[in-house]
């Protein structure tokens, strides 16, 4: 069934209001998937906060002007799932890549970051970036490194001596 004018413009504002607050976008192809396959993509997005939609390259074109994704406008070609992580920058990246090693026919063809285009290949690169969670305990183990390495270093000269003080016991008591 045909979209009428008012619910292209419609899903053209939606999808560019998406994209304009978006992190990362991801665009596949889903060509010879089944509704089943692509429902179940679609609730595995929803619950990690990204937004998939599948929407006709023509008006997707339009969708992304004027945001950071402008440049997918070339890559939109064929039938594509477009996804857009709101939240986290990986987290499309990270579903889309474990969806495709159970479903060979979802297909990725760009990767958009920043405004930088990347190829498929990148695919990986973004879905390897750590969780929100997953940096800020890094950095916090990063800052903590220095103070416990202080700790330790004032401990050990009391630790030695009294190590020594045992020791010296020992050897008199025995004596």
């Amino acid at each position: 069934m045909a979209l009428r004018l008012e619910d292209k413009q419609a899903l053209v504002e939606e999808v560019n209001a998406i994209a304009a607050s978006a992190l990362s976008a991801i665009a596949a192809e889903y060509r010879g998937m089944s509704v089943a396959q692509i429902t179940e993509l679609r609730a595995k997005a929803r619950s990690q906060g990204v937004y998939v939609r599948v929407v006709k390259n023509t008006l997707a074109r339009r969708a992304v002007e004027g945001t950071e994704f402008a440049c997918l406008k070339d890559t939109l070609k064929g039938p594509l799932i477009l996804a857009f992580s709101r939240e986290d920058p990986g987290a499309a990246a990270r579903i889309f890549k474990d969806f495709a090693k159970g479903n060979e026919k979802l297909v990725t063809k760009a990767v958009a970051i920043g405004g930088a285009l990347y190829g498929p290949a990148d695919l990986e690169r973004l879905a390897s970036l750590p969780t929100l969670d997953q940096a800020r305990a890094m950095l916090l183990g990063v800052l903590q490194a220095p103070a416990a390495k202080l700790v330790r270093t004032l401990a050990e000269p009391p630790a030695l001596v009294a190590r020594v003080l045992a020791a010296r016991g020992k050897a008199e008591t025995v004596a």
